[in-house]
């Protein structure tokens, strides 16, 4: 398996050097919201420094109001989820407990 980056002219600066696909770091498209940068058509291959650059202007793209409400229902769905999960683990263990205890009694201990 190669792990070298492919070496071609990059889309923003055209030189030639490695590049790496360049792809948004949020999800807020899966909630149907849309950004600059979720309709490209396709992401750019872009060299490290002009990646840098494109991964700052994404950082600093300042927040709509429904990027923000799209955000925070995310964090919302994330932090049920992971309630959710932990409940779920804690009942498990309490049933787990039950049956080692129901065993026990019933002289069958392991």
């Amino acid at each position: 398996m190669n792990d070298q980056p492919l070496e071609t002219r990059c889309d923003h600066c055209k030189q030639t050097r490695p590049l790496f696909l360049y792809e948004p770091e949020h999800n807020i498209h899966a909630l149907g919201y849309t950004c600059e940068w979720c309709l490209r058509r396709q992401q750019p291959l872009l060299c490290s420094r002009c990646w840098s650059k494109e991964r700052e202007r994404e950082e600093n793209a300042p927040v709509s109001a429904e990027e923000l409400a799209a955000t925070e229902g995310l964090y919302w769905i994330v932090a049920t989820n992971e309630r959710l999960i932990k409940q779920a683990e804690a009942d498990k263990a309490t049933c787990d407990g039950i049956a080692r205890a129901t065993r026990q009694s019933e002289g069958g201990a392991r």
